[in-house]
């Protein structure tokens, strides 16, 4: 964040002025998002710290607590992920807090990954390309600023629910091998595809 061009467009009698180098950011958000694919809603996390496994645990298990009251109904969480570092199916810190989030919730977590150069398939991609082309227009200097256009851009005629975390998050932290062990229980894969297909269970799995 800070007053830098970011080459975008806006309509407004005069531009608004920005440095001509980029100089060190005032300040770093990392947007976590979630897509409802039934019904097009979309929710923002911002964190204020790195994208780690656990930053990307909290803001899924914040988008729920906001969500709660209309997927309750649901048994399974069917959730589309790109092959991020920090969420991929071997991180096992990731893996830890799904069984973590999956007990928490009584639900079953089915991830399905994305495969590598497949992201025009994935919907919020599209949805995060719109986002930027909106606020490349803009001068994204000040976080209350950064929240205003995220909650005033919409998705297929829905507006944006925006939320933040407040925590900073220690980078290569990772379980015991006993955590692992004991966690590996609840996780079960697909026998065609391990690597992108994974059920986690709220119970240990058979």
């Amino acid at each position: 964040m800070g007053r830098f061009s970011r080459g975008g467009k806006a309509r407004r009698l005069c531009p608004e002025s920005a440095p001509d180098h980029d100089y060190a950011p005032d300040a770093v958000l990392a947007p976590f998002g979630v897509l409802e694919t039934d019904s097009g809603q979309v929710s923002i996390i911002f964190g204020e710290s790195k994208e780690t496994s656990d930053f990307i645990a909290d803001a899924l298990e914040r988008w729920y607590e906001i969500r709660k009251r209309k997927i309750l109904k649901y048994k399974e969480l069917l959730i589309n992920l790109d092959n991020g570092p920090s969420l991929a199916s071997n991180r096992t810190r990731f893996l830890k807090r799904m069984v973590m989030f999956a007990k928490k919730t009584g639900k079953i977590i089915h991830l399905v990954y994305y495969p590598p150069y497949h992201s025009k398939y994935n919907a919020i991609e599209r949805f995060r390309g719109a986002l930027e082309k909106y606020w490349n227009g803009k001068i994204p200097d000040k976080v209350k600023k950064v929240f205003r256009i995220a909650e005033k851009s919409s998705w297929e005629n829905t507006h944006h629910i925006v939320d933040s975390l407040k925590k900073s998050y220690k980078t290569g932290v990772r379980p015991t091998e006993e955590e692992i062990e004991k966690y590996g229980q609840y996780i079960q894969r697909s026998e065609s595809l391990p690597k992108w297909d994974v059920y986690i269970f709220p119970n240990i799995a058979n």
